[in-house]
């Protein structure tokens, strides 16, 4: 199969590419590098700044390379945002694709009109990015974002696209649920690709005396994926337990670089609004680190996985997050196994070729 994925976010098309390659397609990505993390890509286009020139040469380099993005028998493209530009432009480009190629589908992997949607209807998410309870979180731009991705043209652009596209594959489950009401019979869950050859199992010590902390903080988006708060909590317990811990913060490291930083750590400190695992969270499971992250009942029952359930879930609540960080400071002898446990899942569940599988069946229907 010839297949085109464009936009990437986290390294999740160029680790899907790595997939696909293995089983003897033939893939080429288009993409950013997923911005400062300078990830994978066969062609790369950056846009150096948002300034007047810039744009224009930006936007030329696209056009000029779209003839030439034709006869693929699958695009696939990172949300209705796969460049950086303005909405209608991202939906007159996804139209010149469906014209040139067999199938068009779409990833749902980030913050779009579907899932800002369902984060305010109140009734999908028992908390999310925007909300705990029905009380909102006090993020930057609140109303801004909120305006953005419900109204006007982020919200037609991405509308359009999951109406004409020939598919849509959901990453998480707060993404598929998202999208299920109204587009259930061309939807799927499949899981996040994670190269679990690039990322081998540390060597994991039979006895644990301080318990390594590990919390990577994007600035711009700290407060929005929670790392504000579990930080402060675990800078407390570092202040109560400074025998047994240690904590180690790195701030928008690019992508290797902060890979190989993760190796150095028992405990990675991810997402806190989420429900399930992404890519950060999945990356430390491969190597057999314990993660922090999104774990919920409803995650756990989507995937019917009732066995095997080594993330640490945490709740939006300072008090509660510092007790179930006390427990794991408290209980070191625990995390060898959980270490252990937590490789196997990623093996399980996110293996590249597994999951590269699944796309090629998904996209074959």
């Amino acid at each position: 199969m010839k297949v085109l994925l464009v936009g990437d976010a986290s390294n999740f098309h160029w680790t899907l590419a790595q997939g696909l390659r293995q089983l003897g397609h033939e893939v080429t990505v288009v993409s950013n590098g997923s911005g400062w993390m300078r990830t994978g890509s066969d062609v790369l286009i950056r846009r150096k700044s948002y300034g007047a020139a810039d744009s224009m040469m930006y936007l030329a380099k696209i056009v000029s390379l779209l003839p030439t993005w034709r006869n693929y028998d699958v695009v696939q493209i990172a949300g209705h945002n796969f460049f950086a530009l303005r909405p209608e432009k991202n939906l007159a480009i996804f139209r010149q694709l469906r014209r040139q190629n067999k199938r068009v589908f779409m990833q749902a992997l980030a913050t779009d009109h579907y899932y800002v949607k369902a984060c305010f209807d109140g009734k999908t998410y028992r908390y999310s990015d925007f909300f705990v309870g029905d009380k909102p979180l006090n993020i930057p731009n609140y109303n801004t974002l909120r305006e953005t991705y419900l109204y006007g043209a982020n919200r037609d652009a991405n509308i359009a696209m999951a109406q004409e596209c020939d598919g849509i594959a959901a990453c998480l489950w707060e993404y598929y649920v998202a999208y299920e009401q109204e587009y259930a019979s061309k939807l799927t869950y499949i899981p996040t690709p994670i190269n679990i050859d690039e990322n081998p199992i540390r060597n994991i010590p039979d006895t644990i005396e301080k318990l390594r902390f590990f919390i990577g903080i994007q600035h711009d988006r700290s407060v929005l994926k929670g790392t504000d708060v579990m930080y402060d909590v675990l800078k407390q317990l570092k202040q109560d337990y400074k025998n047994e811990c240690e904590v180690t913060a790195v701030e928008s490291l690019p992508y290797d670089e902060y890979n190989r930083a993760m190796y150095e750590s028992d405990v990675l400190i991810d997402q806190l609004y989420s429900y399930t695992p992404a890519t950060n969270a999945l990356l430390a499971m491969a190597k057999g680190i314990v993660a922090v992250s999104g774990a919920e009942p409803e995650y756990y029952d989507f995937i019917g996985e009732h066995q095997l359930q080594p993330i640490v879930n945490v709740l939006p609540d300072s008090a509660k997050i510092y007790s179930t960080l006390e427990e794991l400071i408290l209980h070191r002898e625990r995390i060898p196994q959980q270490c252990r446990d937590s490789r196997a899942f990623a093996e399980r569940h996110h293996d590249y070729r597994k999951v590269a599988q699944q796309y090629i069946d998904f996209w074959s229907k």
